[in-house]
């Protein structure tokens, strides 16, 4: 793995202008059987933003994005992409309209290569021709070079580290409308997750819109346009990350600040 050599992540971003809104969630309700795992999740994502989830364990933030992703069923409120309804829209309608998530646990191909992982990526995709895939696989080559120097080696065999960087850039070949990160950082050691948040940053700065599930609250918080925190599958506070890292609230619940 390569050195890290940022020390301090930037500064939150601060988006002046308005735009337009490419994810609408509104009154989400999502059960597991009798049991109901959210509670009317309400939440927003502009274009180009960089949105965060941030909750503790079971707070519902995977559940949120299971269901985003169409693989949990609402059992009320609507989801919205790019002005579509697509509440009861299958997983992989939601795949072509360009809804890509990176899982959580990554759930890379293990007896594939990185070549051949990141094609699968790309398997909803047309492009349009050799030259467009080509683009798009020097892109996310130069945002990983740990895979193109590891494009033969089989999935299974790489670092968790490794595997993540594999696992958002499957998602990346599919050139996402909106980019869904589910706990990106999960069982990483702290190097490798400044590197792996560095590059979410530059993903998002050439203009991908995300949304980011974490746990890491200063990580994402630093570099976040808006947050929302969740909390047994409510939204109990929302607003910009350097907002929230300045609540004590928050600095209590999750950075660890008395």
């Amino acid at each position: 793995m390569s050195a890290i050599t940022e020390s301090t992540p930037p500064a939150t971003p601060v988006r002046d202008e308005p735009r337009e809104v490419v994810l609408e969630v509104t009154d989400l309700v999502v059960n597991y059987g009798r049991i109901q795992a959210l509670h009317g999740v309400s939440l927003q994502v502009r274009r180009g933003e960089l949105v965060t989830l941030l909750g503790a364990n079971g707070a519902g933030k995977t559940t949120t994005m299971r269901a985003l992703s169409g693989l949990l069923p609402p059992a009320g409120g609507t989801i919205a992409f790019e002005g579509r309804d697509i509440t009861h829209v299958k997983a992989h309608q939601r795949v072509r309209l360009g809804m890509i998530q990176a899982p959580e646990g990554r759930g890379v191909f293990p007896g594939m290569t990185v070549q051949e992982n990141l094609d699968m990526g790309c398997y909803a995709r047309t492009f349009e021709s050799k030259a467009a895939y080509r683009e798009t696989l020097d892109w996310v080559y130069e945002l990983f070079p740990r895979l193109a120097e590891r494009r033969t080696q089989i999935g299974g065999t790489m670092s968790g580290g490794e595997q993540q960087m594999l696992a958002i850039g499957r998602s990346l070949m599919a050139r996402p409308r909106l980019l869904l990160l589910d706990e990106p950082s999960m069982g990483l050691a702290p190097m490798v997750i400044q590197q792996i948040f560095r590059i979410i940053s530059r993903i998002n700065a050439e203009g991908t819109t995300i949304l980011l599930v974490e746990q890491n609250a200063q990580q994402a918080l630093t570099r976040t346009d808006r947050a929302y925190i969740l909390e047994t599958g409510e939204v109990t506070a929302t607003g910009t990350g350097r907002d929230l890292l300045a609540d004590p609230a928050v600095k209590a619940a999750y950075l660890g600040v008395g």
